[in-house]
């Protein structure tokens, strides 16, 4: 009886593993290479977000999952839909930022020694890039076949969470935009449009922050 208690058990698992094989791949491995970036950050941070976020997840769609990674929101989608939401966030966020950027939690966090622009946009650039397709890309449109619309709040919950130890303002706000950024790449079929609005917030906001 116990033997085939166990059986049966395991069969369940296996079959819940081979029916979700492509879901099961892209959460796991999207899930590890978030801790190993955390727990094991290379001495550049813009270097380490690029090999975390980016060339690996794009390994484990050309190796694992035998899928062309263009597929996975690197095409330019549907710019007109996803330009709307663009313009939308970068106006609703601007007067916000500003405003926030005086807060003493803020300028605390993310005041810089000598800030200099370029550098920072540069250095923003790559970790977002890489960033924005691990959630926006890698996950979101890894899961949009089997789960449609609700693969724009699973993507959301890492990104809620990577921002852990950030001001509490700013984590509170990722529950808004990650949802937000998730259904822009997801209407306008292109993880692009994530990407451009967080590079917005990101050094608009720095900026301001280290203008005081």
């Amino acid at each position: 009886m116990l033997l085939s208690f166990f059986q049966k058990e395991f069969r369940g698992l296996y079959l819940l593993l081979k029916g979700n094989k492509s879901e099961a791949v892209i959460i796991s491995f999207a899930s590890l290479f978030i801790a190993l970036h955390y727990y094991h950050t290379l001495w550049n941070e813009w270097l380490s977000s690029l090999l975390y976020y980016a060339v690996l997840p794009i390994i484990v769609v050309i190796v694992i999952l035998r899928r062309n990674p263009l597929d996975f929101g690197f095409k330019l989608g549907k710019p007109k839909i996803w330009g709307f939401y663009v313009i939308i966030m970068c106006l609703v966020a601007f007067p916000i930022l500003y405003v926030t950027s005086h807060s003493p939690s803020f300028q605390s966090y993310y005041r810089i020694e000598q800030f200099n622009f370029t550098d920072y946009f540069l250095v923003s650039c790559v970790s977002l890039f890489a960033s924005e397709f691990l959630f926006r890309g890698f996950l979101l449109f890894g899961l949009r076949e089997r789960w449609k619309e609700g693969s724009i709040f699973i993507q959301a919950i890492p990104f809620v969470l990577v921002h852990l130890g950030k001001p509490e303002l700013e984590t509170l706000s990722t529950i808004i935009t990650g949802i937000y950024f998730g259904y822009a790449a997801y209407r306008g079929k292109s993880y692009w449009p994530a990407f451009i609005m967080h590079m917005f917030i990101n050094v608009y906001f720095v900026t301001t922050v280290n203008r005081f």
